[in-house]
């Protein structure tokens, strides 16, 4: 028959595993969350990039503009540089266009002597808004969202698939 009792030893080895999982749980939970936070964190995809003042664009010339985004994936910290061509029609009308081919991806250039976007990888050409004037590309060049607030231009990124 056993005692009901407890002895001074088993007593000292119940409180000190007790003491030692509180200890573990205090410090073992945050460092566990602080290693599998950034994986779980889930990112905006699309966002508002500044363009500036509407009024630093000229009527009727596609106008470069470049930005950069950052975008983190879990631990990996990615910064990328982007370029867009602002067409300003009227006061109150305004498009912007990715400057990268829908071909191959190559960046476009404005060629106001030829008043076509050209691509350099296979002679693509674009219009002034965008449209396959002749070459491989097989749609056009891909457009933002834009809004105008206090007089700034924004873009919504990413860019629409046109065509």
């Amino acid at each position: 028959m056993t005692s009901p009792h407890m002895s001074r030893s088993d007593f000292v080895k119940l409180a000190t595993t007790f003491i030692a999982s509180i200890m573990s749980a205090v410090i073992g939970f945050p460092a566990v969350g602080y290693l599998l936070s950034p994986a779980m964190h889930k990112f905006e995809k699309s966002e508002w990039i500044p363009l500036g003042k509407l009024e630093n664009y000229p009527l009727g010339i596609p106008t470069r503009f470049n930005f950069t985004r950052t975008t983190i994936n879990g631990w990996e910290k990615t910064v990328n540089s982007y370029g867009v061509f602002v067409l300003r029609q009227t006061d109150q009308q305004v498009r912007v266009f990715s400057n990268i081919c829908t071909h191959l991806g190559c960046r476009v250039s404005w060629q106001s002597d030829l008043q076509h976007y050209v691509s350099p990888c296979h002679n693509g050409h674009f219009d002034i808004v965008g449209n396959v004037v002749s070459g491989p590309p097989p749609r056009p060049l891909d457009e933002f969202e834009i809004k105008v607030e206090n007089g700034n231009l924004h873009l919504r990124y990413p860019p629409f698939r046109r065509g």
